[in-house]
């Protein structure tokens, strides 16, 4: 197993950790200010999550820099952004400090792209990531890492930068859904109606 495969399953391995941080009630204890508190668990998962997130590039750069791109990096690769997304976004539904429609869209949106992109690769097809997919993914990012922080730094002038970015993130993945999908409906092939 070559070092771009290994970074990904790093990413894999990291997603039951960061849950861990965020669900499992451990008692450490918690940053009180004026108007600001956090847990260290939420601290901690954050981190995790920063890790994990930074790990997507990186792998991809080095299977190509390095001439690493293997079939299995092609199928982990993706599964890893999936799994890390989604088990973020379930966990902070879980905490009520997302709402769910939210997570619903987003991860709608992953399987959704996800299924298409398989479509391509049996037509022979491969999908590149769009610009509004790169796009999504950082505000996603920047939505989750605000939303883990508790609005950190924007709590301490009571502007609801967490909030924003929750509806930039959904705005953004639905654009970028449907973008994926109108370039690339020639690989969906529909029954011609006989009428």
């Amino acid at each position: 197993m070559n070092l771009a495969n290994r970074i990904t399953l790093l990413r894999i391995f990291l997603v039951p950790v960061m849950v861990f941080f965020l669900l499992v009630k451990l008692d450490l204890p918690s940053i009180k200010l004026e108007d600001f508190s956090i847990t260290y668990n939420q601290i901690i998962a954050a981190f995790i999550f920063i890790v994990a997130a930074s790990t997507d590039g990186l792998d991809g750069y080095i299977a190509r820099k390095k001439k690493m791109v293997t079939n299995l990096g092609k199928l982990l690769d993706p599964l890893a952004d999936k799994l890390l997304v989604a088990a973020v976004l379930i966990s902070l539904v879980d905490m009520q400090k997302l709402d769910s429609w939210i997570a619903i869209v987003i991860i709608s949106r992953e399987f959704a792209v996800t299924g298409l992109r398989q479509v391509a690769l049996l037509e022979g097809t491969v999908m590149a990531a769009s610009t509004w997919g790169k796009w999504k993914t950082g505000i996603q990012i920047t939505m989750i890492v605000a939303i883990l922080l508790n609005n950190f730094p924007f709590a301490f002038i009571h502007f609801r930068f967490d909030l924003l970015a929750s509806w930039a993130g959904a705005i953004i993945t639905i654009y970028s859904g449907i973008d994926y999908f109108w370039k690339n409906k020639n690989v969906l092939h529909f029954p011609k109606n006989k009428a």
